[in-house]
């Protein structure tokens, strides 16, 4: 019975995030679609926040919703065939996610570097390439996790199964085997170079940020350089989404370990580190919304003179 009080309580607790979460996502995908259809202008970087926006809301989701669904009671509401398809599209949207932020954080370098002949010529060739960089982000993670749905089953399917783990609404097979080690060598690797370019790209901003703060301070009058310039706005929003994913991608990691190598059940302390897993997909959309200069504009963006992330462009 305390078990069962537990879980529950604890699906309430997730249910409420997942809204919150679904909510500042949709917000920002509605915005763009308005502004799509209106034939407004959006910059490279508005591309970026798109796809990551929209891969973190099917994260959300995915995720999410079932865990939660099982914490309320509900235990075979999925078949083997909707197991499969909901843990691999998860994971290619966590790929994606990742690969996003990657991509957000690399080019915002690009952008605010010095604007030598150098710069300036990769500057526009990023810029020409965003939109195929993004569609093959997607794809990249479609073939890379195309293992995935040999791993899972319902959890109707392994009652009498030891080597796997269950979820309470899918199941994952555990194996200890040297095909498994290649495997998640492999997802490591993937998930590993991208974390990489993403923290050479936020030392690079850090360290361009105090170059530029020390320079403006010699020349300028400290009134002036209290003041924020949209670019160095841009470059905190993003090394403050980088830090919460690092973070969030770390207990992640643990649960992804722990999935494919543990035996046995799995405890209800599982949906804490599921939370902490779709922590970053959560706060994501209201780090972007607090640099908007105009609140007013995520609902009525016509009236707005600048996009929906002017610090972002």
């Amino acid at each position: 019975m305390k078990m069962a009080s537990d879980n529950l309580a604890m699906g309430i607790f997730l249910f409420s995030q997942i809204t919150v979460g679904v909510l500042g996502n949709s917000s920002i995908l509605f915005y763009y679609l308005i502004l799509i259809v209106t034939g407004k202008h959006l910059m490279p970087k508005d591309l970026i926040i798109q796809h990551l926006t929209f891969a973190n809301c099917l994260s959300i989701i995915l995720r999410g919703i079932p865990r939660t669904m099982s914490d309320f009671g509900f235990k075979y509401f999925l078949d083997d065939v909707g197991c499969k398809l909901i843990v691999y599209i998860y994971r290619i949207t966590r790929g994606m996610s990742l690969y996003a932020m990657c991509l957000l954080s690399c080019f915002q370098v690009i952008t605010i570097n010095p604007s030598n002949s150098w710069w300036i010529t990769l500057k526009h060739r990023a810029t020409k390439y965003i939109g195929p960089s993004c569609s093959l982000g997607w794809l990249v993670h479609l073939l890379l996790n195309f293992l995935t749905p040999t791993r899972v089953s319902g959890p109707i399917y392994n009652k009498n199964a030891t080597s796997r783990m269950n979820y309470g609404y899918c199941s994952w097979f555990a194996s200890g085997n040297v095909a498994t080690a290649l495997y998640m060598f492999l997802l490591c690797f993937s998930d590993g170079l991208c974390l990489g370019l993403m923290t050479c790209s936020s030392v690079s901003m850090v360290s361009l940020l105090y170059r530029h703060k020390r320079h403006v301070k010699h020349i300028h009058s400290s009134q002036h350089f209290l003041k924020v310039s949209p670019e160095d706005r841009a470059t905190q929003t993003i090394l403050t989404l980088v830090c919460i994913f690092v973070i969030s991608y770390s207990f992640s990691s643990i649960v992804v370990i722990f999935t494919a190598y543990s035996k046995g059940s799995v405890p209800w302390g599982v949906s804490v580190f599921l939370f902490l897993e779709i922590c970053f997909p959560i706060v994501c959309p209201f780090v972007l919304i607090s640099n908007i200069k105009r609140s007013s504009s995520i609902f009525l963006p016509c009236c707005g003179k600048r996009k929906l992330l002017p610090s972002l462009t």
